[in-house]
């Protein structure tokens, strides 16, 4: 058994995002780039520079047949390099079909080992991550603010009339 970062990413994609796509019965799914980075830093890992790894390591034969999974598309800058990149998977083969009651059952009991405080940490990272693309498609963090004081200057007139 490998237990290098690699595997450790792949690992953490398996359990955070492919088990519980299957249990719910989702045969495409996406994982983003941003997203692995985030979990497996709050998880304790250091992931400076690491995103061409977490790139690669979704997209190696290893992952994909472990999982029986196909790559639909890549979403994100030619390089492919980038925590901006998505990958949005199919599930093929036996996870599509005949194993699929099988991994609702290792997908329930990996989810039940999630504590609370994995949990507050996996939804934070994601909405900082929401946050963070809505914040760069204003702007800037100044175009941010101004529009955040313009709906609060709004509301106030609005009060005081």
């Amino acid at each position: 058994m490998a237990t290098g970062l690699s595997a450790a990413i792949r690992e953490f994609a398996r359990t955070k995002y492919v088990l519980p796509a299957v249990t719910i019965g989702n045969l495409e799914f996406e994982i983003r780039v941003r997203d692995i980075w985030s979990g497996m830093r709050a998880q304790g890992f250091e992931m400076s520079g690491r995103t061409p790894q977490i790139c690669s390591a979704l997209q190696t034969r290893k992952f994909l047949e472990e999982n029986d999974l196909a790559i639909s598309e890549i979403v994100g800058p030619p390089s492919g390099q980038s925590p901006t990149v998505v990958f949005r998977y199919k599930v093929i083969g036996a996870k599509a079909g005949e194993r699929h009651s099988d991994r609702l059952k290792d997908a329930e009991t990996n989810q039940a080992a999630e504590t609370a405080e994995e949990w507050a940490h996996r939804m934070t990272g994601k909405l900082f991550g929401l946050l963070k693309e809505e914040i760069t498609a204003m702007g800037g963090t100044e175009a941010f603010i101004r529009w955040v004081r313009a709906e609060d200057e709004e509301i106030s007139r609005e009060d005081a009339a």
